[in-house]
Formats: structure tokens, C-alpha cells, sequence
């Protein structure tokens, strides 16, 4: 089978130490046999910013368009934003006076490249590939602990 044709699962994590304070996120994408990991820190950021940009990245990781993907996250923030349909209010409102709107407008580029779908997951809960995203985002983080560039 094609992999472009198959469904693409991503999981998704951000954490930090801090609010803000250094944060990272993790990532694992799968299509039907492969498997792929990603993740990356900053110095200084939100705990919202991290999960934003963990979902970013994943859905800036499948190279082809129109992909059928599900997104699983134990962020709330996420999920309902794009499930109840707010940040295409908060976009047709230029995203005036609203949080991450740079993050939001890069996030809207790359989503609208596929058909996406959220599922919310409970954090730290018996989900091993959730859980498996949340060990690389707080490694992340903790490895940006002393660095000085903004994320």
C-alpha cells in the first residue's frame, strides 16, 4: 500500500519549567509501519507554546499534502481551540489581543495542508506513546535550562 494513502497518527507533547521558563516538546508520528520521533527545547516559553508547537511540528513532518491524520493530545488549549472551532474566530479577527497568534497563523498554513483531526488524551495516564512524548519533552527542557534565546 501507498504510504502517502495510509492514515498518519501523531502524538503530541510540551512541557516546561516554568511558565515561562525553558520548555520543549516531543512528537512521535506514525504510518503504518514507520515510526518517527521528534522533539526540541527553548529557553525561555509557555507550557501553551510547547504544546502548540509539538503539533506544528509533527503536521510540518508529513512531506505530502491532503495526508489523513489524527492528531492526539493531552492538551486541552489544542484540541478544544481547533475541536470547538475558536481559532478560526480569533483568525478572522487577525488574532488582535490573543495569545501565540504567531504560533496560531503557522499552525493554520500547515492544517490546512491536510485533513486533521484532534483527539484529547489524559496526561500521564496509560498511554504509552502520549507518555513516551512527554519523557522527550521534559528532556528537552531540561536541557535548555541555562541557555538565553526565546522560543
Amino acid at each position: 500500500m501507498d504510504q502517502k494513502r495510509q492514515p498518519i497518527e501523531i502524538y503530541t507533547d510540551g512541557s516546561s519549567r516554568g511558565n515561562p521558563g525553558p520548555g520543549g516538546y516531543g512528537v512521535i508520528l506514525r504510518c503504518g509501519a514507520h515510526y518517527k520521533e521528534l522533539s526540541a527545547g527553548f529557553p525561555e516559553t509557555t507550557n501553551n507554546r510547547m504544546e502548540l508547537m509539538a503539533v506544528i511540528a509533527g503536521l510540518e513532518a508529513v512531506r505530502w499534502p491532503d495526508a489523513e491524520i489524527t492528531v492526539y493530545s493531552d492538551s486541552r488549549y489544542v484540541v478544544d481551540s481547533v475541536n470547538k472551532g475558536w481559532v478560526f474566530g480569533w483568525e478572522r479577527k487577525r488574532f488582535e489581543k490573543r495569545l501565540n497568534a504567531d504560533l496560531w497563523i503557522r499552525f493554520l498554513e500547515v492544517y490546512r495542508r491536510h485533513r486533521v483531526r484532534f483527539v484529547w488524551v489524559k496526561g500521564h495516564a496509560d498511554n504509552p506513546l502520549n507518555n513516551r512524548c512527554d519523557e522527550m519533552a521534559v528532556a528537552a527542557a531540561t536541557a535548555c535550562s541555562g541557555q538565553s534565546a526565546a522560543g
